[in-house]
């Protein structure tokens, strides 16, 4: 990846000079073998990443994680001899900077909610296309949250089993500003607090405020969360970049 080229005058006259992003730094834990090497097969095979580790020992990839503190990692969500859903909490609280992305989930999938709730910022789908793999590493290391569309309804139902009610008795209560509104729409796309503070022309602590309140309201958790219920209300919501 490259950022756009720079102006650099020289004798006079205009020289553009492209300077090449740091490729996304990412270690992968998968404990089966084939699956796991041919995922980082084909992510070497293009620009822009750089798997630093690939491994079923997950001392081994937590180590590493700690140590060169990656972009991403992308995490097996049913490793057979560990707690997937633990091994995201853990990552998320020693190096948060390290973005979890999920794969391997099938619609439905019962501990996305658990997964959100350990500080998951992206997933991807067992059927998922490779091109739609890159796609949302890409979108997380930008910054954004990644919730695929079929995970929608399960996390939502699950935000609503666990808060004891139902889903129109849920939506029935909400009272949101029309300002608070916009900020959901804008976090189901996975825009920043800064991202959605341009699009509105508000300042970020204005935007946080918004937030703060809108999870207040929905009696939800997290940010995901928040696109969850966006999108069960028919939201429109952008696929990752």
């Amino acid at each position: 990846m490259t950022r756009p080229p720079a102006d650099k005058a020289k004798g006079g006259r205009k020289v553009e000079i492209a300077v090449a992003e740091p490729a996304i730094a990412l270690v992968l834990i998968e404990d089966n073998r084939l699956l796991r090497e041919g995922i980082a097969a084909m992510i070497h095979s293009q620009p822009g990443f750089n798997v630093l580790v690939a491994s079923a020992d997950v001392d081994e990839a937590l180590r590493k994680v700690r140590e060169a503190r990656p972009d991403i990692v992308l995490l097996d969500c049913g490793l057979e001899d560990h707690d997937s859903v633990g091994l995201t909490a853990t990552v998320h609280r020693e190096v948060p900077a390290a973005k979890v992305i999920v794969m391997g989930l099938l619609a439905g999938e019962e501990d996305v909610s658990e997964f959100v709730r350990a500080g998951a910022s992206g997933f991807i789908m067992k059927d998922a296309v490779f091109e739609e793999f890159l796609d949302t590493i890409r979108a997380v290391a930008r910054g954004s949250r990644v919730l695929p569309r079929a995970l929608t309804n399960s996390l939502f139902e699950q935000i609503v089993v666990r808060s004891g009610g139902s889903k129109a008795k849920k939506l029935e209560a909400v009272r949101l500003t029309s300002r608070e509104r916009e900020v959901v729409n804008l976090l189901s796309e996975g825009l920043s607090n800064k991202e959605i503070a341009i699009r509105l022309h508000i300042a970020v602590y204005t935007v946080k405020s918004h937030v703060h309140n809108v999870l207040e309201k929905l009696a939800l958790r997290s940010r995901l969360e928040v696109a969850a219920f966006s999108h069960s209300r028919g939201e429109p919501s952008s696929p990752p970049a």
